[in-house]
């Protein structure tokens, strides 16, 4: 441990903070696809769960916003990477911070394409809403109550998991993780649940 502090001490302060964003954010990268993979949810749903819930999801991606936690990751990990990557080719540190932030957009941009891919894949399965009514389900985004908003849960379908609008008429927001049993189907695309 010794050895590492000298050696991240011994670097130029630039470089310095170059590795301190690539560390953290490949950190947190690598914590939210493990997360996800194993169906735990993302970091978006614990960060804003006092906010709006209009955080971005495999479902939203259509109308991803820029400056979600999710991208703001995606564009720190493609700036600091590049910045220590490029940091003895680029000799220009103003040249390099144009180039890391370049590529912290790229960065962005390429993970919202994957997953709009996704997206396509995802809605190639073919499966009927109403056979979520009377499911017992998983809450992905919180819900709020009253009606006041929509939140998000998960159902599965046939082996693949889709996450669908939701609300609820209790009086009650039902937290993320929480079960809930559907109720009833909205326009087709909404579920209405109530807690188990």
């Amino acid at each position: 441990m010794g050895t590492l502090s000298t050696w991240f001490n011994s670097l130029d302060p630039m470089l310095r903070v170059y590795w301190g964003i690539t560390i953290f954010s490949s950190l947190i990268f690598i914590i939210q696809t493990i997360m996800s993979f194993i169906g735990i949810g993302d970091m978006e749903t614990d960060f804003d769960t006092d906010i709006d819930s209009t955080t971005d999801s495999l479902d939203d991606v259509g109308a991803m916003h820029l400056l979600s936690i999710r991208n703001i990751i995606y564009f720190l990990m493609g700036m600091g990477w590049t910045g220590v990557s490029m940091w003895h080719t680029i000799e220009n540190r103003i040249l390099l911070g144009v180039a890391s932030i370049f590529m912290g957009c790229v960065f962005v941009a390429l993970f919202i394409t994957i997953f709009k891919q996704m997206m396509k894949l995802q809605q190639n399965g073919a499966f009927d809403i109403n056979d979520a009514v009377g499911k017992t389900v998983d809450v992905y985004l919180r819900i709020p109550a009253n009606a006041e908003g929509i939140g998000k849960v998960q159902v599965s379908f046939n082996g693949s998991v889709h996450e669908i609008d939701a609300r609820t008429y209790g009086d009650t927001i039902i937290p993320s993780g929480a079960k809930v049993r559907v109720v009833e189907v909205i326009d087709k695309k909404i579920l209405v649940v109530e807690k188990v």
